[in-house]
């Protein structure tokens, strides 16, 4: 009996033995590995689209098993949109750094040709803050700062204020900062769409008075002594979402392994992105011609926080600088989306009677980001224990609390809402 028993242990040890060295992490591989090598990712040249950037660079996407990941350039967000629509079957991509309202848009088809919507799930915030409101040099003398009111009297409907996209959130920035000090942005002045990487081309020549945008824009302006940052948004609201990583539904639902992976490796890229000691090198990457083209003295600095606003005005450490993922910068928060979504309702993209709430359901994949945060090793610590922030306050003393979207709309004196 005993000899039967020893047999059995030997045999038993050996099988495990076995089973460790066909499965090394102690997991069937299936349970874990990307039904797919790869995905295709677009991005605008904007910094806080480095931690795509550097999780192709650095090897994230390739460690979580998606080494075929491709970011790809937009032209545009226009661009950006017309190739999600097509997805990667038919020569476009299957998602991309995205302004964070415009998965909604596109999800609704409100942005979208006929209609005709594409569902969409948002996976990660990528970055909060780093965006700037940059005035023409013929505008200086008047002042205008956080508070526009010195434009006032001076605009006219002639004026020209640009931001990237309808219902995004260079839109949404300019919108605000102009309304709280009386300026109505549909009545007022013009807003109109300009590409990024077009912004400062187009006000050197003249052809504008402001515009929204995020880095390395805003700090090359200053740099050409073509104007001034009269505020970075992180004034108008302190660490306010910025962009997201949007993909399609349907890719996400026929892979979900791989958007698992997919988040983790951004996850990991912004941890790496957001560390002081990679900066440097974070913008050196970046500023490359195969991915910007932009000189590094143009990003290093705001990435830092020391920020130069053109007008003798400086700021060395700034709190309000980009954050990829510290503070719970990488976090889809739910209570984020609704306001994007309550600001759209404000000024006409979406319509009144829009059920936010169910839309915001059926878009935000949070249990993606969590899953994915600890594929990558997140300490529990630094994931939030709920869906929303809580209530939020922008500079002119107007709060947004989640649970009264309706409050925070009606006290808004300008806004242009439209019917179903």
């Amino acid at each position: 009996m005993s000899l039967t028993r020893r047999q059995a242990i030997t045999r038993t040890a050996a099988l495990l033995a076995a089973a460790r060295a066909a499965l090394p992490h102690g997991a069937p591989a299936q349970s874990t590995a990307p039904e797919v090598r790869g995905a295709k990712l677009g991005y605008i040249a904007l910094t806080d689209a480095a931690p795509l950037i550097i999780a192709k660079e650095k090897g994230f996407f390739a460690k979580h098993g998606l080494p075929e990941v491709e970011v790809l350039k937009q032209a545009s967000w226009g661009a950006t949109r017309d190739n999600i629509v097509l997805g990667s079957g038919s020569g476009g991509i299957d998602g991309a750094h995205i302004l964070s309202p415009l998965p909604y848009l596109i999800h609704t088809g409100r942005v979208v040709q006929n209609g005709q919507g594409v569902p969409m799930a948002i996976l990660a915030r990528l970055n909060t803050n780093g965006q700037a409101i940059s005035v023409a040099k013929s505008h200086m003398p008047r002042g205008a700062k956080l508070d526009a009111a010195p434009l006032k009297g001076v605009v006219n409907q002639n004026s020209k204020f640009a931001m990237t996209f309808r219902g995004g959130t260079h839109d949404l920035w300019i919108r605000y900062w102009l309304a709280a000090a009386g300026i109505n942005p549909d009545t007022d002045v013009q807003t109109i769409v300009v590409p990024p990487p077009q912004m400062v081309a187009n006000m050197k020549v003249g052809t504008m008075d402001a515009f929204c945008v995020g880095e390395p824009w805003g700090d090359q302006l200053v740099n050409q002594q073509l104007g001034y940052s009269a505020c970075i948004t992180g004034e108008i609201w302190h660490d306010h979402p910025e962009k997201a990583l949007g993909m399609r539904a349907d890719w996400v639902k026929a892979n979900p392994k791989a958007a698992e992976a997919l988040t983790a490796a951004v996850i990991e890229a912004q941890r790496w992105c957001d560390a002081d000691a990679n900066k440097q090198e974070m913008c050196t990457i970046i500023g490359k011609r195969a991915w910007f083209n932009v000189p590094v003295a143009d990003i290093l600095n705001r990435s830092r926080g020391n920020i130069d606003f053109g007008d003798g005005r400086k700021v060395e450490n700034s709190p309000l600088l980009m954050k990829f993922f510290r503070d719970h910068a990488s976090y889809p928060f739910r209570s984020h989306d609704l306001w994007f979504l309550t600001e759209d309702i404000r000024w006409g993209v979406l319509p009144e009677n829009t059920d936010t709430r169910a839309l915001v359901a059926q878009v935000n994949r949070e249990e993606i980001w969590r899953a994915a945060a600890e594929r990558a090793g997140v300490p529990a610590a630094e994931t939030p224990n709920g869906t929303s922030r809580g209530t939020e306050t922008f500079f002119d003393g107007k709060t947004f609390d989640p649970a009264n979207p309706a409050a925070y709309l009606a006290s808004q004196p300008i806004k242009k809402l439209a019917g179903a």
